[in-house]
């Protein structure tokens, strides 16, 4: 058993001494936190929702009757589906129950005007789709330049084809993935066999229908959403690409099938740093799976051996959101998900020898998230110094929880842990206005640089109520902003890897899709300078093993990354708000 140990009483002295030494050491090397506190102790989430013209309500479906489903969604998306390189806004929505339909339940697709608002295009896109939607994956399946589009839906979920004339085709049915009738929730493009098409890989929750509905009881007296703990499982799905705009399901094959599964999130990753895409489930009450690619078209799970399957104690958590990044620049992917009230979230970090360890017990962004029920949830550098953040959409499942639970809140105020350079993070929220650190109860969350100023601004999602889109306003750091094209690695470019050094300031970042909570962020990546006005080297690790490197590059723009060519493009950033 350890012990506090304290060092003898005429020592103690000179022990103090070296600690005022340290902080002072610390105080003169300007690490961040420091100067760079101030500079993003300007930054508010300014809420432009209703300037920007989005006017969204998300439909639970509720009537009364508690159905588990109702408390998941919805998700959401950042997607340029035009290709004129502004974001676009897709937002996912759920119908009534049989008999309680009030609302048509359809997506909603938001065209980017460029000048900070956005037009309703859902029905000229072909989106005006029905459906009980929950989340959403974007990327582009068969290389034409186009990003598309899969919705995860309660029953049968839906493939939606960018055809690039400003409408997406239904082509679930010729895609073959017409039929299962599941659960599904969380999705990510991923080319997991590196043949240069995407592939998809689902999640699904758990086997649940009306007619097999239960009774569960909160207080004792009033029936309230069960756990998924009453139902059984259900395994994900992978969906794998043929070409020619046809999949085939691989689950098994590959490796991947697992009906004890209750999954959520999915995160793609390359944990061992062999060059192939893992995956990574957030499961609700069962353990987390970590699937090891190897290389041979199957999977090997590895999250109990990684030590992400349980927390501490060896518990499975309600896992829900999930993301990862090099938060330290360790040069190795750690891991975020979040996890139920009174669980706290899980920062997974990874040693470097296949073994990762939960840093949130001994950190502010354990002690800070106890008390609340996290969803979406990514790594983002919201004040650009270099250091990826972290976002956390919060909020309960029952409106009843706090008669039960007095220090439990239903709607919940989102967190944002600033990092602060060296290996820590310290709660922000409150410093970003009110019109960011509002309780809600949310869900998915997304980011991109949707007014194109070279900061990231955040789309949150609430169950049984509004859409809300926050403008990242009052920065000065400087950015660089990457959108990759594929040749012989999928257009995308997902699953490559890009590499900077600014300064000497080294850091990376894999484009991915999937993420977050049912979400999906911009296909763009943004690394934050700092003060520093350029790039002094690039290099862009190819999912097809081509390797391109670009010398001083110019910071304050959006550069085209093209596999085998360098950069084709150029466009700097409008006046930051």
């Amino acid at each position: 058993m350890q012990t506090h140990w304290e060092p003898p009483s005429r020592f103690k002295h000179y022990f103090r001494l070296l600690e005022l030494l340290s902080v002072v050491a610390i105080l003169c090397a300007g690490l961040p936190g420091t100067s760079a506190t101030a500079q993003s102790s300007n930054i508010r989430f300014a809420d432009v929702t209703k300037a920007a013209g989005i006017q969204f309500v998300h439909n639970n479906g509720a009537f009364g009757q508690k159905y588990l489903p109702e408390t998941m969604g919805p998700g959401c998306a950042f997607i340029d589906y035009d290709g004129d390189g502004w974001q676009d806004v897709l937002l996912i929505n759920s119908e009534g129950w049989p008999g309680h339909k009030k609302t048509s339940g359809t997506l909603k697709l938001y065209h980017n005007n460029q000048n900070g608002t956005f037009t309703d295009v859902t029905a000229k896109a072909g989106l005006g789709v029905s459906m009980f939607g929950l989340g959403v994956a974007v990327g582009d399946y068969d290389n034409d330049g186009h990003d598309d589009i899969f919705v995860t839906a309660l029953g049968q979920s839906h493939l939606f084809h960018n055809n690039g004339n400003g409408a997406f085709s239904d082509v679930t049915k010729s895609a073959g993935m017409m039929g299962p009738n599941e659960f599904s929730t969380g999705a990510a493009w991923v080319d997991y066999d590196n043949d240069g098409k995407l592939d998809l890989v689902v999640s699904n929750y758990v086997q649940w229908s009306i007619a097999t509905d239960l009774v569960c009881k909160l207080d004792g007296t009033h029936k309230s959403y069960c756990t998924p703990e009453s139902y059984k499982g259900t395994s994900a799905r992978l969906w794998h690409n043929l070409g020619g705009g046809r999949f085939e399901d691989a689950t098994q094959k590959a490796g991947l099938y697992d009906p004890s599964s209750k999954s959520l999130g999915i995160a793609i990753l390359d944990y061992n740093g062999d060059g192939k895409p893992d995956i990574l489930m957030a499961n609700d009450t069962q353990p987390n799976k970590l699937y090891l690619n190897k290389g041979n078209g199957t999977f090997e799970e590895k999250a109990v051996a990684a030590g992400i399957a349980f927390n501490e104690d060896g518990v499975a958590r309600a896992g829900m959101g999930v993301d990862a990044a090099d938060y330290d620049r360790s040069g190795r992917p750690s891991i975020l998900i979040t996890n139920f009230s009174n669980q706290m979230l899980a920062l997974y970090h990874n040693e470097g020898n296949g073994l990762f360890v939960d840093e949130a017990p001994r950190s502010e962004i354990g002690r800070g998230s106890l008390l609340t029920l996290g969803f979406g949830c990514f790594f983002f550098d919201y004040d650009l110094d270099g250091w990826p953040d972290v976002l956390v959409a919060n909020g309960h499942i029952e409106a009843d929880i706090e008669h039960v639970q007095k220090r439990v809140k239903f709607a919940m105020p989102p967190h944002l842990f600033r990092n602060t350079g060296d290996g820590k993070f310290k709660e922000v929220g409150p410093t970003l206005g009110t019109d960011f650190y509002s309780p809600r109860v949310a869900r998915g969350a997304a980011y991109a640089d949707f007014d194109n100023d070279g900061d990231l601004d955040v789309l949150m999602m609430t169950n049984g109520g509004p859409a809300k889109l926050f403008r990242n306003d009052g920065g000065v750091n400087q950015s660089l902003r990457i959108k990759l094209q594929g040749t012989k690695s999928n257009r995308d470019g997902i699953g490559a890897v890009v590499r900077i050094n600014a300064g000497g300031e080294k850091q990376w970042q894999m484009l991915r899709s999937g993420s977050s909570y049912l979400s999906q962020s911009e296909l763009v990546l943004t690394f934050g300078l700092g003060q520093h006005s350029k790039v002094d080297s690039i290099e862009v690790q190819w999912p097809s093993g081509q390797v391109d490197r670009i010398q001083s590059v110019p910071g304050g723009q959006t550069i085209t990354v093209r596999e085998g060519r360098g950069v084709t493009g150029g466009k700097g950033y409008g006046k930051r708000s």
